[in-house]
């Protein structure tokens, strides 16, 4: 007999998997739970895609403002779910909704605990430099992201990854993860595993100052955060030359290299944050070897690779990045 299930997700993560279990005939999608419309800049109101996937299936969509209501809570008791599966959904859920389905509420979460609970753990996956990733399916308790596990699947990072690239990676994995706990739940074969609090980290949310690099970190340090700060809110500094206002800039791709790798031809290498430029590339001193700058993106121009940059921007050895 097919399981009854109620989805509640409302990002990109939730969409691959969200979009299997509908359009699979093997469980019965009673009902779709997302956030409510938002008006984005310019008025424009923001497309739900989740919202979007659950009306072209003909499935019922519930968007309440606080989703542990009494009123909600009611909704979902008459839906009669079996099980409910949440992925980015953007609330907090309290005792009182845990306990209606059956076999339990369960959340996919973007990487392995008990490594990175919280709101961001693709990118802290990248920005503290993980070898691997992954996707954890858990059952939910009150505390944030420490209940039980039933299913993880792990996958290594890439150098070049950014979280952008990750996200939609662990997306697709979490398809068949979904699948194989749910064949678990209804076959009552799921296995509960605890996790050691010993190896908790923490992902709190992104904050736009995040994104401020401060060159007095190591190469590889700077590079995990330029990838994990996209798409948002992306890596930036301020273009220090001598007579002109400081210029935003924001990096997109850079590659730690070795000490010598631009002063093998001469280049002195000078304070941190300072740039060497060469014919076709810039590089930026850190606190710990060089930053290859390979795209950047100056204020109110579009991306440019480091020979662009250099002879429109960089003024000898005097051009600097400058720190928080």
């Amino acid at each position: 007999m097919p399981l009854r299930i109620a989805l509640f997700g409302t990002g990109e993560f939730a969409l691959p998997t969200f979009r299997a279990l509908i359009e699979s005939a093997e469980h019965d999608v009673v009902g779709v739970y997302t956030q409510p419309d938002r008006t984005g800049r310019g008025h424009h109101r923001h497309v739900n895609k989740i919202k979007v996937l659950a009306e072209e299936h003909a499935v019922p969509v519930f968007q309440p403002e606080r989703v542990n209501r009494a009123e909600s809570l009611q909704q979902l008791r008459q839906l009669a779910a079996d099980v409910f599966v949440v992925a980015a959904y953007g609330q907090i859920l309290k005792p009182e909704f845990l306990a209606i389905p059956p076999l339990g509420a369960f959340n996919l979460h973007g990487s392995l605990l008990p490594r990175h609970r919280g709101a961001a753990p693709v990118q802290y996956s990248i920005w503290e430099g993980d070898r691997l990733g992954g996707v954890t399916m858990f059952q939910i308790e009150p505390a944030l992201d420490s209940g039980p596990m039933v299913g993880r699947v792990q996958t290594e990072i890439r150098p070049d990854e950014t979280s952008a690239d990750l996200m939609l990676r662990l997306a697709e994995l979490s398809i068949e993860l979904t699948r194989d706990v749910l064949q678990q739940l209804q076959s009552g074969t799921a296995v509960f595993e605890s996790q050691d609090e010993t190896q908790v980290t923490l992902a709190p949310k992104i904050r736009k100052e995040d994104g401020i690099i401060d060159w007095q970190q190591s190469a590889c340090r700077i590079d995990c955060q330029v990838r994990a700060m996209q798409p948002w809110p992306k890596a930036s500094t301020d273009l220090l030359v001598p007579g002109r206002p400081p210029l935003r800039c924001i990096l997109l791709q850079v590659e730690p290299v070795g000490q010598t790798a631009a002063v093998s031809a001469g280049h002195g290498q000078g304070a941190v944050g300072s740039l060497i430029p060469d014919r076709s590339s810039v590089y930026a001193v850190t606190g710990d070897g060089l930053l290859k700058i390979k795209v950047i993106q100056p204020a109110g121009k579009k991306p440019m690779d480091a020979a662009a940059f250099v002879n429109g921007y960089v003024s000898g050895s005097a051009a600097r990045f400058s720190s928080p």
